[in-house]
């Protein structure tokens, strides 16, 4: 039996038919816009490429001055960008491309001053920029923002002339005024920045001279005062001083990041760590004299030591720092070779690891306030093994926190030898003994020498080691329990000094001031003495090294220094490693610099060629 349609019927199926003509219409018009922003953001693109191009070819004709090299550049590039020029004009250098690496853990936080670790660290350097840069090859100052510079006779006043090119990555012009603001934005003890307040306290104003002028006026003379003032990360006044009204909320940030560097944050407010990533975007109004060869850098997070070398080995990261166990193997790995430049290298900048004593906790001191408990555990600790049996030879022992190769370093000072005897003599000193033959070691009221060692839980290396000092410690009846956390949690316990004893690493530089780490002023919640050690003779020769900048009589104090830290062992300075690196033969212009290998210096002296790269459209 048929059924005849109503009228009514029939106005609904018109009704249907209309309303999706109009959806497609109106997805079609939605994909025509989207082609149209498309092509307007990639002309807007073309054209700043077209404006940065135009730029330097007027520079061509300018001659920037830089007043450490007492020379001009010839060429018209100034000497900080001479190098990156260089690459450009090799012959098949192109633009385009990203640069991919891992994390081996996630991050707290990008927001500079508030992260406290080389991760936050090494993002930042792509996007924040100083006055001054280092020269790789001859290891002097090089002017970056800064034109040229005069240092009064009387070493406390610094002057310096800046560019009048250089905006933020939102278009703002970068001034004099930025300069002071970010110095004065540092020192204020709302904002969380206890280690820097630390440094710049020598510092008594930076005041802006003008639009393109800063002056940097010191309170006493300091060995690094070029140094100090000329690599201030300068933070865009307009973006980051309504902060100064709601401290807290730049306190508790995550991705507060916006500078003039060659990157940029997609959304300079917009990071979270739960992204599980960090992207970082071309600035397209990148001031540079030599822009940038890749479109994007991104770092993935990895944790696991086996799964970044599986993402490498598959082509999604560009490079793998092998751990000393599986170096050899992947030398005699085909397809890692064939794929690979590798690298085996210490530079003179090498950090160092340790282990550290927290000598009071809640207000109360500990047994490693006992300077004979922390000798012992020195002892105890059999670095030579320790390089040998975990890191496979590749690494030198650290005698202090000054490089063997540093005028700083004392040469006729040596590292603790592993002495079991001296251990237990030196403990027995202090009042430790077995005293129920239980095999642990107790003290005068009978409480067991136990404690925990906190470290790093993705790091199979520390892993490993830890477990040898173990069975190391065990042998003189001191019980050490492996505490392994995550890299935020472990932070956390590190800024509240709330931890028995904990291994970690400090970066190096050319000259290690060691204020801020070995200080007593510095021995204060989240200060960089996270130990509080405390020794009044070292923090006068401390103070004197740091106000003397004649380097020969400055020396002899460093030295000085550096042997009460050996005698009294705050830590146990145990290793500088080597670099072990395999980069993807796609990378091109890979260098060994006086600084180490060039990849991801600034300016940026890298590249893929057109027909090795993966993720350019």
């Amino acid at each position: 039996m048929q059924k005849r349609s109503s009228a009514t019927g029939w106005f609904l199926y018109l009704l249907i038919t209309v309303v999706i003509i109009l959806i497609v219409l109106t997805m079609y018009q939605i994909d025509r816009q989207w082609n149209k922003l498309a092509e307007v953001q990639a002309t807007m693109s073309e054209q700043a490429k077209d404006i940065r191009e135009l730029r330097t070819a007027l520079n061509s004709g300018v001659v920037h001055q830089s007043a450490s090299a007492g020379t001009e550049a010839t060429s018209g590039i100034s000497p900080a960008f001479q190098r990156a020029k260089a690459m450009t004009q090799q012959a098949d250098y192109a633009q385009g491309d990203w640069s991919v690496d891992a994390f081996a853990t996630n991050l707290k936080t990008l927001t500079p001053l508030v992260s406290t670790d080389a991760y936050a660290s090494e993002v930042q350097g792509y996007v924040l920029e100083s006055l001054i840069t280092r020269n790789p090859d001859t290891l002097e100052w090089e002017g970056l923002i800064a034109k040229s510079w005069q240092i009064s006779p009387d070493g406390l006043t610094i002057t310096f002339q800046m560019r009048d090119d250089v905006m933020f990555s939102d278009g703002q012009p970068l001034t004099a005024e930025d300069v002071a603001f970010s110095f004065n934005f540092i020192m204020t003890d709302a904002i969380q920045a206890p280690r820097e307040r630390a440094y710049y306290e020598k510092i008594k104003e930076v005041r802006a001279n003008g639009q393109y002028e800063v002056v940097f006026v010191y309170k006493e003379p300091y060995f690094e005062a070029l140094s100090l003032a000329g690599t201030l990360s300068i933070f865009p006044k307009h973006f980051y001083e309504p902060y100064l009204k709601t401290p807290q909320a730049f306190n508790e940030s995550k991705g507060l990041l916006l500078g003039s560097g060659p990157y940029r944050l997609a959304d300079p407010k917009g990071w979270r760590p739960d992204a599980g990533s960090v992207e970082l975007l071309r600035n397209d109004r990148y001031w540079g004299e030599v822009q940038p060869s890749f479109n994007r850098v991104l770092w993935k997070i990895i944790q696991n030591d086996s799964a970044r070398l599986t993402t490498y080995r598959n082509g999604e990261i560009d490079a793998y720092g092998a751990r000393p166990k599986e170096y050899a193997g992947l030398k005699n790995d085909k397809q890692i070779m064939d794929k690979s430049h590798n690298f085996e290298y210490m530079p003179p900048v090498a950090g160092y690891s340790y282990i550290g004593w927290n000598q009071e906790r809640a207000g109360k001191p500990t047994r490693f306030a006992d300077k004979r408990v922390r000798q012992a555990m020195s002892y105890l600790t059999d670095v030579p093994r320790i390089i040998q049996d975990i890191f496979l030879g590749y690494a030198e022992p650290a005698v202090s926190p000054f490089s063997n190769t540093s005028k700083q370093h004392d040469a006729n000072l040596k590292t603790f030898s592993f002495n079991l005897e001296k251990a237990q003599a030196l403990l027995k000193e202090a009042g430790y003994e077995d005293r129920n033959k239980d095999g642990v070691l107790e003290d005068k009221d009978g409480k067991p020498f136990t404690f925990k060692l906190t470290y790093f839980e993705s790091n199979e290396d520390t892993q490993r080691m830890v477990l040898l000092l173990k069975d190391l410690y065990a042998r003189a009846g001191v019980k050490m329990e492996p505490f392994p956390q995550e890299w935020p949690v472990m932070l956390e316990s590190l800024n509240k000094k709330d931890f028995d004893a904990i291994t970690l690493g400090w970066t190096s530089g050319i000259e290690t001031d060691i204020f801020q780490m070995f200080h007593s002023s510095q021995a204060k919640t989240d200060g960089d003495n996270t130990i509080s050690y405390k020794n009044p003779e070292l923090d006068k020769l401390i103070d004197q090294a740091r106000a003397t900048v004649d380097e020969t009589v400055r020396m002899p104090l460093w030295q000085q220094a550096e042997r009460i830290m050996v005698e009294d062992q705050p830590y146990t300075f145990l290793m500088r490693r080597q670099s072990l690196s395999f980069v993807d033969k796609r990378i091109h212009n890979l260098q060994m610099t006086k600084l180490g290998l060039n990849r991801g210096s600034l300016p940026l002296e890298n590249y893929v060629p057109v027909a090795m790269q993966k993720y350019t459209k």
